[in-house]
């Protein structure tokens, strides 16, 4: 089956998926680090279809505030920092963005425009942080969203109960870490594998020149330098065996609505079909509803 890239967004392509999986219950969003810096959150599309609900975590208390005005039906924020259940420092950055219970490393930091700026801690504080397995108000985790400033593994080794229905992992990596004892994307990646995800996609991929190197001018613009990326993983569908109809349903909606990943929205669906869970006539009218967005003008 050859499908052309969608030249514009397929509204109707996601009506048509969304009745086709007929979910049965919400599917659960969970967001931490959820501050609004750069572009919309991925699961934007699943809360406007009103077939999502979101759970948030911000510690740092503008933000948090900027949320909650902000937020919408089906949408809970908390203040809570997720870690591994102790008591840390919360180093406090010049760009929110960068604040983390790590500390910067200078000298990574100085190999790259304005990151020195960016990593000056303006404030250290103690805070406490809860294990995800432990946070009550969150019951079970479909598709989770992570940016924690380096401290996303110590997060998912305390919450692996919580994940082992999780069918999708965004989470932010580095290549170059840019705080002190923060794991690489190698260590991240070993850790996801280990507990049945694979990659799928990358949402975003950051390259810098190195300092004191400046491109036209920009010292925002990069050249070959690896040194972040967004890293979506998914549940290892090559054993389908090992995942019951509501999670290739989450799979399909999630791949679609969020990344526009209709290959693997495609192969859940006809998983699901051979299993009578959805009408295979439903499967062939979003593969129509495909073609005709990808040959709009």
């Amino acid at each position: 089956m050859t499908l052309d890239a969608p030249k514009i967004a397929a509204t109707e392509a996601a009506c048509v998926l969304i009745d086709l999986l007929a979910l049965d219950r919400l599917i659960s969003v969970v967001d931490i680090g959820a501050s609004r810096i750069g572009d919309p959150p991925p699961y934007r599309p699943l809360l406007a279809s009103g077939i999502a609900r979101l759970t948030g975590f911000e510690p740092q208390a503008e933000e948090l505030a900027k949320l909650c005005a902000a937020g919408q039906p089906n949408e809970t924020y908390l203040p809570y920092a997720v870690g591994d259940g102790a008591e840390h420092t919360l180093h406090v950055c010049a760009a929110s963005g960068m604040t983390s219970l790590l500390r910067p490393d200078p000298e990574t930091l100085a190999l790259f425009h304005e990151f020195p700026r960016w990593g000056q801690v303006v404030e250290t504080r103690r805070i406490a942080t809860r294990r995800l397995d432990e946070i009550e108000e969150v019951d079970r985790i479909d598709y989770l969203k992570i940016d924690v400033q380096g401290s996303e593994l110590p997060i998912f080794e305390n919450g692996r109960d919580k994940l082992r229905p999780t069918m999708a992992i965004h989470t932010e990596v580095s290549f170059v870490p840019l705080y002190l004892e923060q794991p690489p994307f190698g260590e991240i990646d070993r850790a996801l594998r280990s507990w049945g995800f694979i990659p799928h996609a990358y949402a975003s991929l950051n390259r810098r020149a190195i300092f004191p190197v400046i491109i036209d001018n920009d010292p925002y613009r990069g050249l070959n330098q690896l040194l972040e990326a967004d890293i979506v993983y998914v549940r290892d569908f090559r054993r389908p065996e090992r995942l019951d109809d509501e999670q290739l349903k989450f799979l399909a909606a999630i791949a679609y609505c969020c990344y526009g990943s209709y290959d693997l929205a495609i192969h859940a669906l006809l998983l699901l079909a051979k299993r009578d869970a959805v009408a295979g006539n439903g499967v062939e009218a979003f593969v129509a509803a495909i073609r005709k967005a990808a040959a709009a003008p």
